[in-house]
């Protein structure tokens, strides 16, 4: 009978023991199981994530490739330019072509792309009305970076840094800022050239900047200390020189060079560094061709030659 019992025992401890192993193998392989899944999981998500990030640069890819294969496709690279600028963009009267830095620049790029250039004359309040619309594609006309226009444009690494300064006839006595308190000063219309000469005065200690602020300044109404008159372009402001209207005349020194004629003359102040870009539309695809352009000229010193061919160091 104790050997029935003993045999009936020893029978109940190894059913025990095959169901323990068996459901131990069991959970262990469920385990493995969900964690081969979640595996698999992560793995698809980092595929597709991959696969997103991959689809999201070819499209971005795709659209600044566009903007450079519509210039190609056209044939013609639109630029706009100053066309009364000696040294940077001046038009022939007789034969209409223009020559001068950034004209060469433009016929650069547009060799690089290789297709035509077509060039535009702009003013400092047209340039930017006519890349927004599309007439031209990039800008190379004594075009100022500023932070504030950078929120617009695109601009590359500046290629050329000008000063601003004054022009006045030399009848006038007038040789200083200081000379220029209550004084009628002609500025181009779009120009920053008004805030930055109130601005030099203010430093100068010939204003008391009572009122001034750079990101709200309007030259139409600015009257304390100094005032001035807009006009659209620069022949205009030498004419109202000449003429009385204006007591002098104030931008980049580049540009007033063809200006300063015989009983006329620059005050002793220059002042605003002006750094010069190329400027494209904002997002364009087209300007990070300009940017590698423009950076690949500055490091071989092609630029640096158009500078020496020009005078304009």
């Amino acid at each position: 009978m104790k050997k029935k019992i003993a045999l009936l025992l020893a029978g109940l401890m190894t059913v025990a023991m095959v169901t323990g192993c068996s459901g131990s193998g069991s959970a262990d392989t469920t385990a493995a199981d969900t964690k081969a899944a979640e595996t698999a999981a992560a793995d698809t998500k980092a595929t597709d994530t991959a696969a997103a990030d991959t689809t999201a640069a070819d499209t971005t890819a795709a659209d600044a490739s566009a903007d450079v294969q519509a210039i190609k496709d056209r044939g013609v690279l639109r630029v706009g330019v100053k066309n009364a600028v000696p040294g940077f963009g001046l038009q022939d009267a007789l034969t209409g072509e223009y020559t001068g830095m950034e004209i060469d620049l433009g016929a650069k790029i547009a060799e690089e792309l290789g297709v035509d250039v077509e060039y535009t004359t702009v003013t400092a309040a047209t340039r930017g009305e006519l890349l927004d619309s599309g007439d031209i594609d990039c800008v190379l006309a004594t075009f100022t970076i500023t932070e504030e226009r950078k929120q617009t444009w695109d601009f590359t690494t500046p290629y050329y840094t000008d000063a601003v300064t004054v022009l006045v006839e030399d009848a006038s006595g007038i040789k200083t800022l200081a000379d220029l308190k209550d004084k009628k000063v002609g500025v181009s219309s779009g120009s920053t050239s008004a805030r930055e000469l109130t601005a030099a005065m203010i430093e100068a200690g010939v204003l008391d900047g009572e009122g001034f602020d750079r990101d709200t300044f309007d030259a139409a109404t600015w009257t304390k200390g100094i005032s001035y008159r807009q006009y659209e372009d620069y022949p205009a402001i030498s004419t109202a020189l000449s003429a009385g209207e204006i007591d002098a005349f104030c931008v980049d020194k580049s540009i007033l060079a063809i200006y300063k004629t015989d009983g006329r003359s620059y005050i002793e102040d220059k002042f605003a560094p002006q750094e010069y870009g190329v400027v494209t539309k904002k997002g364009s695809g087209f300007s990070k061709v300009c940017e590698d352009l423009v950076t690949k000229w500055l490091d071989d010193g092609t630029i640096q030659g158009l500078i020496d061919n020009y005078g304009l160091n």
